[in-house]
């Protein structure tokens, strides 16, 4: 099942193996480069179905931090579209996720400190948001967005999602989860507003719906769309996946072709628990009540746990995010330990005869 190929409109999967965005934190200006063709170039040769780049800010103040990648320039296509044109070579679907941070932009890296906000004085920036709640004390104070602030980002997605088609992607994710702009308006523990973008779950779920309507206006029909959503802010009175449900049915009708489905990132005293598979719950209960395909994401390590979430029906496909950092060549080792003949790369046969050979003597 790991390794049966899957259409989605007029692509085929070689598999159901996908390389989950992952920051990097290695850009300037939003431009990527050498780090990120060699990042995801490799995950191409290694058979990973599609390869998904780092989320991509659509506006310079939605970026995580200033080394994030963006997608906010014309110039940024030419890069792109060299990392396309290989991943592409390699038999792969290039993929973007495409994204606004809201309050939680502006922030240093991971292995910096101290931790937190960057001020503008810094080189950091004002973060916007549905309200001026910050996600955390050490997190920046937004602006809270105007209807016509809300109807510029629409549009910063529509844009984001031309420079992608003009980079060669064939693949966009819009990124709704783990307590970024969208999740920050249609989770009630960061939307008190009172106007039409708040309250009502009809009213919070709007800026995500009016995203999803511009960006699949322009995006061809003959290409997927998927979104990431956080089914579950871990916390009582907070987000769920009922909730999750009936978003996934909204964006489904919407021209979504696949719901992501992730969790958290909204709360900062959340109680996640951390084990493996702790998603699939998830992925496989949108996508039996909202009758939408799905993929399950989060500490899947294995090949046996892949081929298991799919046997069940608890999702589509896999998305697989840190065991990619710990091998880029996981769906090589995944099809050896399932006892698939996957195809490798010309330059790599040698290796693939040798493993071969030492099974069989074992």
């Amino acid at each position: 099942m790991l390794f049966e190929p899957y259409k989605l409109r007029d692509l085929t999967l070689r598999n159901r193996i996908i390389v989950s965005p992952m920051c990097q934190y290695s850009s300037e200006d939003g431009f990527a480069n050498d780090w990120h063709l060699v990042h995801l170039g490799s995950r191409a040769v290694g058979g990973a179905a599609v390869v998904f780049t780092e989320a991509a800010a659509v506006e310079a103040r939605g970026r995580i931090s200033p080394q994030d990648l963006g997608i906010y320039k014309d110039e940024h296509i030419e890069m792109l579209s060299r990392i396309t044109t290989f991943v592409k070579s390699q038999g792969a679907i290039p993929a973007m996720q495409i994204a606004h941070a809201g309050r939680k932009a502006s922030t240093r890296r991971p292995w910096e400190q101290p931790a937190g906000v960057i001020k503008p004085e810094d080189g950091g920036w004002i973060t916007v948001g549905p309200t001026t709640a910050p996600f955390a004390p050490n997190y920046p104070v937004p602006v809270a967005l105007d209807e016509a602030g809300i109807a510029q980002i629409v549009q910063d997605f529509v844009a984001a999602a031309k420079r992608a088609l003009a980079a060669g992607f064939e693949l966009i994710e819009l990124h709704f989860a783990h307590g970024y702009l969208a999740h920050e308006f249609y989770s009630p523990m960061s939307n008190t507003r009172t106007d039409k973008y708040g309250g009502s779950l009809e009213n919070r779920i709007r800026f995500a719906l009016e995203t999803t309507e511009a960006v699949r206006k322009i995006w061809p029909e003959r290409l997927p769309l998927f979104a990431r959503i956080s089914s579950s802010d871990w916390v009582e009175g907070g987000w769920d996946v009922t909730h999750s449900v009936e978003l996934a049915k909204q964006l489904h009708a919407r021209g979504v072709d696949l719901i992501d489905c992730s969790s958290g990132g909204n709360v900062v005293d959340a109680k996640i628990p951390l084990v493996p598979l702790y998603q699939v719950p998830f992925a496989e209960q949108i996508r039996r009540d909202a009758k939408v395909p799905t993929a399950a994401v989060g500490l899947i390590t294995t090949p046996e746990e892949g081929e298991r979430i799919l046997n069940h029906g608890q999702a589509d496909v896999i998305v697989m995010a840190r065991e990619f950092l710990r091998d880029p060549y996981f769906p090589m080792y995944a099809a050896a330990e399932l006892d698939v003949d996957l195809p490798w790369p010309k330059q790599y046969e040698r290796a693939k005869l040798a493993r071969a050979a030492k099974r069989i003597s074992a």
